[in-house]
Parts: structure tokens; sequence; C-alpha cells
């Protein structure tokens, strides 16, 4: 089983959880991050460092974000690894908690 990143990620993009990953499974895009499940180790460090309280345990994504168990496997494959903290977006505060952010997802 992986942790998964899901939608209030969106537009936030904290990279707090990046820092305590011992495998560097997390991957970088324009306005979100996602966790390569092949390369998570379930270790759960980085669930309670997200600002956004994005990460889930994928057994336990909520029933309307399921659809970002596939997402974070198919954009792992094609974004980079971010493996150091990094600022996150401008305005990540103003989004943070927002609903209906997914059609704001930049690929």
């Amino acid at each position: 089983m992986a942790f998964v990143i899901t939608e209030n990620c969106i537009k936030c993009k904290f990279t707090d959880c990046v820092d305590v990953c011992p495998v560097d499974c997390f991957h970088e895009g324009p306005n979100f991050l996602v966790i390569d499940p092949d390369e998570c180790i379930d270790c759960t460090l980085c669930e309670p460092e997200c600002p956004a309280n994005a990460i889930h345990a994928e057994d336990e994504v909520p029933e309307d974000q399921e659809h970002f168990i596939a997402l974070n496997a198919e954009l792992a494959k094609v974004w980079p690894t971010i493996t150091e903290v990094k600022d996150a977006l401008p305005d990540a505060d103003e989004w943070n908690g927002k609903a209906g952010k997914f059609e704001l997802l930049e690929k």
C-alpha cells in the first residue's frame, strides 16, 4: 500500500512532506505533487507533515478523491523527483482548504 496526494495539494504544493521521505518517492508538477506508489514504502512519515492534509493512505483516500490514486501513479512516471523542500506556491494559503480544484491541476 502507498500513500496518495489528493486534491487539496493543487495550487498549494507545500513540500514539507518531501523533507521526511526516506526513499524520495515524491514527484513535482507545476502546481501539485504526487507520490510514486512503486517507490513509497508506507512509512507514514509524510502524512502528518502535510500542512494541507492532502496525503492519505491508499485505503483511506476519501471516496470522492479515489481518482487521485491512479493520477499519482500516472504522473509519477512523467514528473521529476523532488528531494528538497521548496517554497510553497505564492498563494498557497489562499487555496488551502478550497474544494473543486481538480480542473486547476496543471500537467
